[in-house]
């Protein structure tokens, strides 16, 4: 699996409207086969900061920043953001989904 993690540094004149303007392209992603999730929260430390958590698997992250809607949503964002993402990607092998947090078992 491939898993990716993106801090969104937003100006503040778009942090109000940033899930509007992400919309298409998230809706776009989830309908990406490969995609297993696509999932945007805001920082509770930083106000301004949106984070978008994503899995793909195995091989098929590449067919998403290659895909039409990847770089038309690049082009949108880019006068949104207020500097260049911060990004963490890597390969979590033998992965698939999420697991249970096995320290807060409740079934």
């Amino acid at each position: 699996m491939i898993f990716i993690v993106v801090k969104f540094p937003v100006r503040p004149e778009y942090t109000d409207s940033w899930l509007t303007h992400v919309e298409a392209f998230t809706q776009a992603t989830r309908a990406e086969p490969g995609n297993l999730w696509f999932e945007w929260s805001r920082s509770v430390e930083e106000a301004d900061t949106y984070v978008l958590v994503e899995a793909f698997q195995d091989g098929a992250a590449e067919a998403h920043v290659n895909s039409d809607h990847f770089r038309a949503a690049m082009e949108t964002l880019r006068p949104l953001v207020q500097r260049a993402p911060q990004i963490v990607s890597t390969t979590i092998e033998g992965a698939t989904g999420w697991s249970k947090m096995g320290e807060l078992g409740i079934d």
